[in-house]
């Protein structure tokens, strides 16, 4: 899955979760008008552990970016 390290704005919520709102994608800062689903993804490597996001974006498009818990990085996926 190719994917592309991204600058995220985020919101912590009541129960310490970040929340996406905003992201910087090639230089274009996309807002996340809605947040379409999220789950944890639990890698092969010890203590890997990725928090995943659909969102769509004020451009109109449905992207998938996660948090990287262990390099403390968003991404997302291409």
């Amino acid at each position: 899955m190719p994917e592309e390290k991204i600058i995220v704005t985020a919101y912590c919520g009541s129960r310490s979760e970040e929340l996406p709102r905003s992201f910087v994608l090639r230089s274009e800062r996309i807002e996340v008008a809605q947040i379409l689903d999220m789950w944890i993804g639990e890698g092969s490597e010890a203590g890997s552990r990725k928090r995943f996001f659909k969102v769509r974006g004020s451009d109109g498009f449905v992207h998938k970016i996660f948090y990287d818990e262990t390099a403390l990085e968003w991404f997302i996926v291409l």
